[in-house]
């Protein structure tokens, strides 16, 4: 699995507007609790189904993008965090050691 990095709002209405499953990795490059759950995540990412899109944001770089995933999802603000995106609307979110892709294809396979 490869992480796609998302560095544009046309990717984000993408998302919105896709059908199936996305997930988002917001991650920020500063934190070594976020370098954590990440590693933790790609560790087991392959029981997450390979037709899941994987989106990878920097929120450092791109703060911005991850406002408008806040307010587009309705989700609070957090980091690390991930949202799984279904049909265009949030599904799953969880942040810091929460993050899970146990969880992630179990609300997959549901």
């Amino acid at each position: 699995m490869t992480w796609v990095n998302l560095t544009s709002m046309e990717q984000l209405d993408e998302i919105k507007n896709s059908s199936g499953f996305s997930l988002i990795f917001k991650h920020s490059t500063r934190c070594s609790i976020s370098m954590m759950a990440k590693k933790n995540f790609e560790y087991n990412w392959e029981v997450i189904p390979e037709d899941t899109k994987l989106y990878f944001l920097d929120l450092i770089s791109y703060r911005e993008i991850s406002n408008q995933i806040a307010e587009i999802f309705q989700v609070a603000h957090q980091s690390p965090q991930i949202l799984l995106i279904k049909d265009g609307d949030c599904v799953l979110e969880s942040s810091h050691s929460d993050i899970s892709p146990e969880e992630v294809a179990e609300v997959i396979a549901a």
